[in-house]
């Protein structure tokens, strides 16, 4: 958790300033495998980070608004975008998402790992994020299912939802939404003390079908 005077504004831009870059640049594996064949349309992108997510989305026609509570992480997310020559296609914008979220109706909602150390509500921003959803669009949340293998100091307050409580704190109308995907996976990582490691995350894909 944050220190109690610590913002996630500041913790964020704190973590970002520390070197020039802290993700691999690729965009989320998840995202790639379920968003492969869609129509593009309108996307939003919760948590941008440097904007691999945001960017790969544009490379294959969408339109993206993406959001980061960092500044310093959406000014890099913008010369990548502007590297990789779809600045035109990205609305970079800052968010704290607990008080503030993008305007707009979306045919795509992606949040890829939207965690944080601090207090952010993540549960009413989710909900927020689904009713910005567009008739057949699809929402993508996708997050960690527990710690790492090389984490041995675990937060007893610290709660990583299942996907199944994921979409129960959505609160869907069932006739208006259908399930495409709810499961954990694994993957391989290298950890922090640069050894192999596995982390188990979870994903849920639902469709909205009606207003």
């Amino acid at each position: 958790m944050t220190d109690d005077n610590t913002s996630d504004e500041e913790f964020w831009d704190t973590r970002y300033s520390q070197s020039d870059r802290i993700w691999s640049g690729n965009p989320n594996a998840v995202l790639v495998r379920e968003i492969t064949g869609l129509e593009p349309g309108r996307a939003l992108d919760l948590g941008c980070g440097e904007g691999a997510d945001a960017i790969w989305l544009a490379q294959r026609g969408w339109r993206v608004t993406a959001t980061d509570i960092s500044q310093i992480a959406l000014d890099r997310a913008a010369q990548h975008a502007a590297a990789a020559d779809v600045a035109d296609r990205i609305d970079w914008q800052r968010h704290d998402l607990g008080t503030s979220f993008p305007a707009g109706i979306f045919d795509l909602v992606s949040a890829q790992f939207l965690h944080s150390r601090g207090d952010m509500p993540r549960e009413k921003i989710l909900r927020t994020a689904a009713s910005s959803i567009a008739p057949g669009g699809v929402f993508l949340v996708v997050g960690h299912a527990g710690y790492p293998t090389w984490e041995h100091s675990h937060h007893p307050d610290v709660h990583f939802p299942t996907p199944e409580e994921v979409l129960e704190a959505l609160d869907l109308p069932q006739e208006q939404w259908e399930v495409l995907l709810s499961e954990e996976h694994q993957r391989s990582q290298i950890g922090l003390d640069g050894q192999p490691a596995t982390r188990t995350d979870n994903a849920l894909k639902v469709r909205r079908l009606t207003d």
